[in-house]
């Protein structure tokens, strides 16, 4: 007679288990830290970079939109284009302010261009040197306030207001020639949508 192999039994489940080992508790108890970390702390990690990364954002926004005269910097090629200031390349001392309002929007921009630039300049918004007139100052003493400009300096100056039907904007500008081949200009943008 062969012998036959009996099934193995299971464990009764009243029949209580053997000790469990050291080894086998600290894995177990490595595996269930390494679950929370993974479910809890990656997504918590991420909403702390997400909620600074939006801070700094938002107040980034608001010292731009709180900043009250000249920022030392070009304005965007979106605001060169919708005010009609095309800044000539190469350009120095290059600054603008931006202010809106429900009935008129502007940019005030200054920058300091060669001869070659101004033209370019002139030209591109449709006008010539021949148009400026010599000691003529168009921007008003309200908006030179609003951005300390002051042309009272060393000159010779020159001005000329560039006026177009709204929604295209009106130029008003100052030219200051006390650098000779570096002329200085002040321009004020103003459109009503």
């Amino acid at each position: 007679m062969t012998a036959t192999s009996l099934p193995q039994q299971t464990p009764s489940p009243h029949e209580p288990r053997p000790p469990e080992g050291r080894g086998h508790m600290i894995r177990r108890r490595a595996l269930t830290l390494l679950i929370i970390v993974l479910l809890i702390g990656i997504p918590a990690g991420y909403l702390v970079i997400s909620a600074n990364q939006s801070r700094d954002s938002g107040r980034n926004k608001e010292e731009k939109y709180a900043a009250r005269g000249l920022t030392p910097d070009w304005p965007s090629r979106v605001q060169r284009r919708l005010y009609h200031v095309p800044i000539p390349p190469g350009s120095k001392k290059v600054a603008y302010y931006e202010t809106n309002n429900w009935r008129t929007s502007r940019l005030y921009a200054q920058f300091r261009t060669s001869d070659d630039g101004l033209d370019t300049f002139l030209k591109s918004i449709g006008t010539s040197r021949a148009a400026l007139e010599k000691d003529d100052f168009p921007i008003s003493a309200r908006h030179r306030n609003i951005v300390d400009w002051d042309f009272t300096g060393p000159g010779p100056w020159s001005g000329l207001t560039r006026a177009r039907t709204n929604p295209t904007p009106t130029l008003d500008m100052v030219v200051n020639w006390s650098k000779p081949g570096r002329p200085m200009v002040f321009v004020v943008s103003r459109t009503t949508p």
